[in-house]
């Protein structure tokens, strides 16, 4: 069945065509993911279907009696009532439905009313129909569908009491979302429906979704998510649709291939052109061959030419580069202890980075992750603990709330006054990588939109050549070509990384190691994200294995105890001799470490590496110190497995 038609579809603002001739179709059951750059309307389309923006011209039908819920970009669930209450406003009219049942069994239950048999029997009839109608609708499962789905939405462990008005806004717009989910219309309609939810609602998220009945209409910049929904995708490009069936990974496969296809075509039309041209050209003038000449010519005009295949539309460009290399240790944080209004956020933490790593520090929400990354950065104190930086370590740092600059300077002196001796011209080309051209340099850095206050973000971050860089979701605001400018640059820096960031694809491309962070404790996973949910599933399994040991084994006899006993002390002394032969490594590494970079700072001395004989007795010691460190790391990792 037919849901949702579009047929020429078209809305300007001003004198600027957004959408023009859009055609799409959206029938029960299907998930269509709409793509396209940032700005290229997907959000006025999205609201035009919902009703909260008039169009231009065309059509836009839909039958009666369909229900559609309309989850608009970062939009927060603004209300007085508690948490629980607001919920229950989705089935107000199963609670009537409900109060009305409790009534008729009250009358069924008054004497009186046993004196009428046909009212009696009325009464019956009725109330049957009605606990059939109550059960059908869901009546005894709403509010464990409440339960359910709060719980996805990382709202578990809440008093559902809470005040919606006291929560902060990605708490907000995570119960927006929650509510919307609730009302479970014929036409879900989302629009980044991803931003401030940690993997594992995420994960959640997916799974609902899956099974949901009615139709899916989503935008999002998340290609992992994309790839696990939608069955067709729609790209909104130069105003206009074109739809594609696959998730979004088959949708790049099957634009590629078209525009091959169409640009040999293309190219092909173009020689058969320039042949008959070329034979008028030869033959028009002489008698003997002006007939044919005339005929090409007549070919020619009826000719139905093909337009060159628009190419990809402009992407931003830019690459990351280093000042100066940094030290072997980048960072090292030892014991660190942070609280926030009386409440311990981690304690006696311990994180070592070293160059060249690409670190992914993940964890849910509220586990502390940006708390952590601007201790690193200076800009929380500390409590207690020690955050140490490497030699010649110089970090740049890309707060997500960066995205929401509010200057009121020109973009252009937003960039150049941090760079006051560079010239104008090459500030303007900085900037034209970053997609800023024109007169898009003078406008005020508050107006831009958050994808291209990103883009100024990155363009800052960029400018500084730091060898350390600290980004805290930096994929946030970016569209999905954009995103993969980002990742092609940062998979080509040559420093260190440690990010946060909820992008699942993203981190599979970027991370070498992933360190995740939960219940003030650190976790490390030597490998990308797909390794990270294979080790994570193996912990969970494996833990299941041992509770059912537990239960099976169980010991029935002295004996049983006693060999218990006897494991259990072997056991002990053997963990207690692994973890001082852990220990014993660990104090190695630091000190080989310390010595490397004692040595490496005196290459950079004048002295030492003019001294031909001095310099190549240091490396040598380095070479030597890089291998005992290996030799002791891959010990450490093997202990630490066992």
């Amino acid at each position: 069945m037919i849901i949702l038609q579009c047929n020429n579809l078209s809305k300007s603002f001003g004198v600027e065509p957004i959408l023009s001739s859009i055609k799409l179709e959206i029938q029960t059951g299907d998930r269509v993911g709409l793509v396209g750059r940032n700005g290229a309307g997907k959000s006025t389309l999205l609201k035009i279907i919902a009703g909260q923006l008039s169009y231009d011209s065309g059509d836009l039908m839909m039958p009666k009696g369909i229900d559609i819920g309309y989850l608009a970009q970062d939009t927060g669930l603004e209300s007085d009532l508690s948490i629980w209450d607001e919920m229950l406003t989705v089935f107000k009219h199963l609670q009537e439905m409900e109060r009305h049942i409790r009534s008729m069994e009250e009358q069924m239950a008054n004497p009186s009313i046993l004196d009428n048999n046909t009212k009696y029997e009325k009464l019956l009839k009725d109330y049957d129909e009605k606990q059939l109608q109550f059960k059908d609708q869901g009546g005894f499962q709403y509010e464990a569908d409440i339960r359910s789905v709060l719980a996805g939405m990382n709202f578990g462990d809440f008093d559902y009491s809470t005040k919606i008005s006291n929560l902060s806004g990605g708490q907000k717009t995570r119960l927006a979302l929650a509510k919307l989910l609730l009302t479970k219309p014929d036409l879900l309609i989302l629009d980044e429906p991803t931003n401030h939810l940690d993997i594992d609602t995420l994960t959640w998220l997916e799974q609902y979704l899956a099974g949901y009945k009615g139709a899916i209409l989503i935008v999002s910049h998340d290609r992992y998510f994309l790839d696990r929904i939608v069955t067709q995708v729609v790209e909104i490009s130069r105003t206009l649709t074109k739809k594609y069936t696959g998730n979004y990974s088959a949708y790049l496969d099957e634009k590629a291939k078209q525009f091959e296809l169409e640009l040999k075509q293309f190219e092909k039309q173009q020689g058969e052109i320039a042949k008959l041209e070329e034979f008028i050209q030869r033959n028009i003038a002489r008698a003997s061959t002006t007939k044919r000449a005339q005929s090409r010519r007549k070919q020619l005009q009826r000719m139905d030419k093909l337009e060159r295949p628009a190419g990809s539309e402009k992407s931003a460009s830019f690459s990351f580069t280093i000042e100066r290399q940094s030290g072997n240790e980048v960072l090292r944080i030892d014991q660190l202890h942070i609280s926030y209004d009386e409440n311990t956020i981690f304690s006696q933490l311990n994180l070592a980075i070293n160059r060249g790593e690409s670190v992914a520090l993940i964890g849910p929400n509220g586990a502390g992750k940006s708390t952590l990354l601007k201790a690193i950065t200076n800009k929380l104190p500390t409590e207690q603990g020690t955050i140490h930086l490497g030699s010649n370590v110089r970090v740049g740092y890309y707060d997500q709330e960066q995205a929401h600059l509010k200057s009121n300077k020109l973009v252009l002196h937003e960039l150049w006054d941090e760079h006051h001796l560079l010239p104008e011209k090459e500030i303007r080309t900085v900037l034209g990588n970053f997609l800023f051209s024109g007169d898009d340099v003078l406008k005020p850095v508050s107006t831009l939109s958050g994808g291209e206050k990103a883009r100024l973000a990155l363009a800052k971050l960029m400018m500084q050549k730091a060898n350390f860089l600290i980004l805290d979701e930096p994929t946030n605001h970016l569209d999905l070509d954009a995103k993969e400018v980002l990742e092609n640059a940062l998979i080509d820096y040559p420093g260190t990384l440690l990010f946060v960031s909820h992008d699942r694809y993203f981190l599979n491309r970027l991370a070498t190691r992933m360190v995740e962070l939960d219940h003030g404790q650190i976790t490390d996973y030597l490998g990308d994200y797909d390794y990270y949910v294979e080790k994570k599933e193996e912990t969970k399994q494996r833990e299941l294995l041992k509770q059912q040991d537990q239960v099976t084994n169980e010991p029935t006899n002295v004996q049983n105890d006693k060999q218990s006993y006897e494991f259990d002390k072997e056991k002990k002394r053997l963990e207690r001799q692994r973890n001082r032969r852990i220990a014993e490594i660990e104090e190695q590494i630091e000190a080989i470490e310390q010595a490397l970079a004692t040595h490496e700072e005196a290459l950079c001395d004048p002295d030492v590496y003019s001294d031909h004989e001095k310099a190549q007795h240091i490396q040598e010691q380095i070479d030597q110190g890089n291998e005992e460190l290996e030799t002791l790391m891959d010990e450490w990792e093997q202990l630490q497995e066992s």
